[in-house]
């Protein structure tokens, strides 16, 4: 189903292994990721401008929700035009998160196959906290529970930084989004766990450090 990823997953698996000469696997599923986000960090700068931009919509918004705010039909319809005609959108601050999704499957894929490239996965074998990085949810005890505690410690800052999001469609939904990473420690391997903490607590200090500068 996935085999389009064999390709890439390859790839990051001897990536990795060059990584891990001088470090250790979990050091090196941090260092990949944090590439991963470099690589993106130009979306972000862009999404943060829409974000300032989404801001200073923020009165006129308030307006329409006073206006319509018992037809919730013309309400949508009156903030996807407003939206429009400023050329902002609520979801291109998303844009980096869905871009992450190829990676984080590479990742998925790296601790869930026996086999890469014919040969026996050694990286099924490495471990932190003396908990294999390829174990799912509750079965990678004690580290499940540090990789979590860490999730939520970010999304809960994330969220104190959001605060205007529930003013525009679909915001209140999109606050709760950053604890969905907390739940995803339950089905997904430790080494995608630590990629989810790595890459959401580099959002959190990313989008602290733009909003600072503008």
């Amino acid at each position: 189903m996935f085999g389009f990823l064999d390709v890439p997953v390859e790839g990051a698996y001897h990536l990795i292994h060059v990584l891990t000469g001088p470090l250790s696997t979990a050091l090196a599923i941090v260092v990949f990721t944090l590439g991963v986000r470099l690589l993106l960090h130009p979306l972000a700068r862009s999404a943060a401008r829409g974000e300032r931009a989404r801001t200073a919509l923020l009165p006129e918004i308030q307006a329409l929700r006073e206006k319509h705010g018992r037809d919730r039909e013309r309400l949508a319809a009156e903030m996807t035009k407003l939206q429009q005609e400023s050329g902002t959108s609520l979801f291109v601050g998303c844009l980096p998160m869905l871009l992450q999704l190829p990676f984080f499957m590479v990742m998925y894929r790296l601790f869930t196959t026996a086999t890469i490239g014919g040969e026996p996965n050694s990286l099924l074998g490495a471990t932190l906290l003396g908990t294999p990085l390829g174990a799912h949810g509750l079965a990678g005890r004690p580290l499940v529970f540090v990789i979590a505690a860490g999730l939520a410690v970010v999304a809960w800052f994330s969220v104190r930084r959001q605060p205007a999001a529930a003013d525009v469609p679909g915001g209140k939904l999109l606050r709760l989004l950053p604890y969905g990473t907390v739940l995803a420690t339950l089905v997904v391997p430790q080494a995608a766990g630590i990629y989810l903490l790595t890459t959401t607590a580099w959002s959190a200090a990313e989008r602290a450090l733009l909003r600072r500068g503008s």
